[in-house]
């Protein structure tokens, strides 16, 4: 057979005209981090076109297509020419891409112990002798494996990492790595900050929208292998036949990427949709309506995942309204999924109806008791701490507590909390300080500190992904995405090393961007618990829309205030959750309900959520909490400052658009640091009666002008910082 070369290839495809599009193009933020331009490094893109001159991939089946599609992309634009695809290996320089089962190639090959190693997802690339030619093979058990090896060889292509004695066996930490969309029917989403919702579903099924098929293959390429498509505050119209057929409709452009498709189900759909007059999880016609609707939705979408359950949770309907347990109620679901090989993730993300003493240990006492009643195709998904995706907080103790039931981790990749679209955040130490946490499950001893990765089954991240053309808000919410991504596939990655290889990836090789903008991005995360909720504090946000400073908020159900967490009076400030309060720390394993209990031992920067500390008391820092308070505040806002700079300074080495979108949000985010600080010590010192000390930055308004600001009406991109 006569090679043909990529280009053509390219051609017939489609793609091609997106991968040259970006030359003249104004850089708009949409290909992610799947930019393909030619190695810039002389020395690497002569070692990169010797070590691959062809390529032998037969595209049998859609997903060997994606992948051929993909190398098709990104060899061509990588390498800056074609290259030729042959059906068996005929020079130095073949790229062997495969199967066992689909590559004879590769069934020849000495890579039984690295492919079982490998798995059913994994995949193994290696550099080695072919039928007598230098090759690299990419190969994997299954055709998912193959297309996630493929993604994992182009990035070692854009990052510029040499090719010499290449040898990986990559494998998923967790079967389930999901993002969840909290979009709804009517095309908003739920503290969704990128624009409306990707799904069209008054156009489906009949028009597909191509963002579909970037948004699969992005995911892909970092290993997520599912999509929750509706909001977990659900409605029961998406189980109707009218909008299963659409849900077919997306399934079927994700499936080559290995993405299955999952619902949330509204408990009471059985009277909404039903004609039911009861959803109680024990009536013989719930259970057969349910087991019913399960065998409707494989008719339709045969590899559906299952569902995200919220229920009894903010006015959600759930179990409880018929005096049944969390057990009860996902058990009846999992009853009616199980058959077709589907999984229930039942939310632990609780309310009482009546305000609890302390909200964050509400989830342990009502699940704990539950442990070991679940059926095996039941998960529960729980928020990496005991609140709600908070700058910082203690992890869940459900990830000790719960032994017995399979669970699955909730992030929350769409910055709720966190500035949105609007702050420069990135996420990934957050998650990697959970992640690497000790619940002590296994005792005193400990687990070698990376416990909670251990315990868990899945990644669930809430996405941060609309139909803005960046997708995600702004071109660093990218970076959530992509590390949420890369943490799913590996928990035990670093934050700096999914922070430099996306910068690589994103903006440039060169070390002069490298360096200063992985140190911003490292820098980040901290900066805002700084200036937002220092020492511990949690939930001191603006009500409502969670944008801006709002520690005097107060009002309607008490757990959903600012002055219920912060506790704040003439004494000092902080929650005590010691044996003398509310001995939250009880659900903790020890020694850490000890540690958290004492003074000696909490960690500083939890410092306000476990204890009620007086502003003249002296921490371990030598310093009292007043001026440790002030210290976290200005180290803050310092941040965000020397950010400033440091992206200044990058000019004339980022392209002007995205340097130029960056540069305006590093500029609000500044000035909305200032506003967190000085709206939060204003209102401090309404109860300490303390003074600044001398040449600290003062307030240029007063609390009762910071308390009067109100935001515009635009939930999407809410501005109300001063200037």
């Amino acid at each position: 057979m006569r090679p043909l070369a990529l280009v053509t290839v390219l051609a017939l495809c489609g793609l091609l005209s997106s991968a040259r599009a970006q030359i003249s193009a104004p850089e708009d933020g949409y290909d992610l981090w799947l930019r393909y331009d030619r190695v810039a490094d002389t020395a690497r893109l002569a070692e990169y076109r010797a070590a691959i001159s062809e390529l032998v991939l037969t595209p049998r089946g859609p997903t060997m297509q994606a992948a051929r599609d993909e190398l098709a992309l990104g060899l061509n634009g990588l390498l800056g020419r074609p290259v030729p695809v042959a059906d068996a290996p005929t020079r130095d320089g073949s790229l062997v891409v495969g199967t066992p089962a689909n590559s004879p190639a590769i069934a020849a090959l000495p890579l039984a112990a690295a492919l079982r190693e490998a798995g059913p997802e994994g995949f193994v690339i290696r550099a080695l002798p072919v039928r007598g030619h230098h090759a690299i093979v990419v190969a994997a058990n299954h055709d998912i494996g193959v297309l996630y090896g493929v993604f994992h060889l182009l990035r070692l292509l854009q990052t510029e990492e040499p090719l010499a004695a290449l040898d990986v066996v990559s494998a998923p930490r967790y079967s389930l790595r999901l993002l969840n969309h909290w979009d709804n029917l009517d095309g908003t989403v739920e503290r969704g900050y990128a624009g409306a919702s990707l799904w069209e579903w008054a156009r489906l099924p009949d028009s597909i929208n191509p963002r579909y098929r970037d948004y699969a293959r992005a995911n892909a390429s970092i290993g997520i292998n599912g999509t929750v498509l509706t909001n977990v505050n659900a409605n029961a119209l998406i189980l109707t036949p009218a909008c299963l057929v659409k849900v077919a409709a997306i399934a079927r452009v994700f499936r080559p990427y290995g993405i299955k498709v999952y619902l949330t189900a509204r408990f009471s759909a059985p009277i909404e949709i039903g004609a039911l007059p009861t959803a109680d999880p024990l009536d013989a016609r719930v259970r057969a309506w349910w087991a019913a609707k399960a065998d409707e939705i494989y008719r339709t979408i045969p590899d559906f995942g299952g569902f995200v359950v919220k229920a009894n949770s903010e006015g959600q309907p759930g179990p409880q309204d018929y005096h049944r347990s969390h057990a009860d109620g996902a058990n009846m679901l999992a009853d009616a999924l199980a058959p077709h090989g589907g999984i229930v993730m039942w939310r632990a993300f609780v309310y009482s109806s009546e305000v609890a003493t302390d909200r964050v240990m509400q989830a342990v006492d009502e699940f704990v008791p539950l442990d070991g009643t679940f059926r095996s195709n039941v998960l529960i998904q729980v928020k990496n701490g005991p609140l709600d995706f908070q700058p910082r907080e203690p992890f869940s103790p459900l990830f000790g507590a719960m032994r017995r039931t399979p669970l699955m981790m909730e992030l929350q990749i769409t910055k709720e909390y966190l500035g949105q679209d609007t702050h420069l955040v990135f996420l990934a130490p957050m998650w990697e300080e959970v992640l690497r946490t000790d619940t002590y499950a296994r005792g005193p001893g400990g687990g070698g500190g990376s416990d909670v990765a251990t315990r868990i089954r899945g990644l669930a991240g809430v996405a941060n992904v609309g139909n803005d053309r960046d997708w995600c808000g702004s071109d660093f919410n990218q970076a959530n995405w992509y590390a949420f991504g890369r943490l799913a596939w590996d928990p035990m990655l670093s934050s700096a090393a999914i922070a430099q290889s996306w910068v690589r990836m994103t903006f440039s090789n060169d070390p002069r961007v490298v360096r200063p903008v992985v140190a911003m991005m490292l820098a980040s995360r901290e900066a805002a618990v700084n200036y937002m909720t220092p020492l511990g504090l949690a939930h001191q946000m603006a009500r409502g829309h969670h944008y801006g400073p709002g520690p005097w908020v107060t009002g309607g159900r008490a757990d959903q205030t600012s002055v219920y967490f912060n506790r704040a009076d003439s004494i000092g400030l902080g929650f005590d959750r010691t044996p003398t309060g509310s001995n939250a720390v009880r659900q903790y394993l020890p020694p850490l309900p000890e540690r958290f209990a004492s003074r000696d031992s909490v960690p500083t920067a939890l410092l306000l959520w476990f204890h009620h500390v007086g502003w003249r008391e002296r921490l371990r820092s030598g310093r009292t909490l007043w001026e440790e308070l002030l210290a976290h505040y200005q180290a803050g806002v310092d941040t965000v400052r020397w950010m400033q700079r440091t992206w200044d300074g990058l000019e004339a080495r980022v392209d002007a658009d995205r340097f130029r979108r960056v540069q305006g949000f590093l500029r609000i985010q500044e000035a909305e640091a200032r506003w967190w600080r000085d709206a939060s010590v204003l209102y401090w010192q309404s109860f300490s009666h303390l003074p600044l000390p001398p040449g600290y930055e003062a307030a240029g308004h007063s609390l009762d002008w910071y308390r009067q600001l109100r935001c515009p009406p635009d939930p999407r991109k809410p501005r109300c910082g001063p200037s």
